[in-house]
């Protein structure tokens, strides 16, 4: 998967884990993508101030704001902004609904390569959706 639509796709990867990141970060630039890495919702909403991303991929459970809260956040200022929730919890999460509205899809941890690949993809081919959608 290393087109020239794929190359232009801006991803960034939110986790509070390094190697979690850097795993991810590796994988995605191998398929052509630009990544880049923030290690908390902070972190990464202060990098919304100066980059466009076409995707944001962040982990549910992380120290200070839970992924919920800044897929939250970013929808607050950019409602249109394609959010990825990656979670060791899917069920749980699932169950409580909470957040959901402000995420486009779920990566179930441990990330299987071909899902997260197909999750990109339809992320990428589909309009985003918006928390007043639901």
């Amino acid at each position: 998967m290393t087109t020239t639509a794929t190359q232009a796709l801006r991803i960034l990867v939110v986790d509070d884990e390094p190697s979690v990141r850097e795993v991810l970060k590796s994988l995605l630039e191998v398929d052509g993508y630009s990544v880049w890495t923030a290690a908390s919702g902070t972190e990464a909403l202060a990098m919304l101030e100066s980059v466009q991303f076409d995707l944001i991929l962040t982990d549910y459970c992380m120290p200070g704001m839970k992924g919920d809260q800044l897929a939250a956040a970013i929808k607050a200022l950019r409602p249109e902004q394609p959010i990825g929730m990656i979670t060791a919890y899917p069920a749980m999460y699932e169950s409580s609904n909470t957040g959901l509205d402000c995420v486009d899809f779920l990566i179930t941890k441990p990330v299987m390569l071909e899902n997260l690949r197909a999750a990109i993809r339809n992320a990428h081919a589909q309009p985003p959706r918006r928390a007043s959608d639901n």
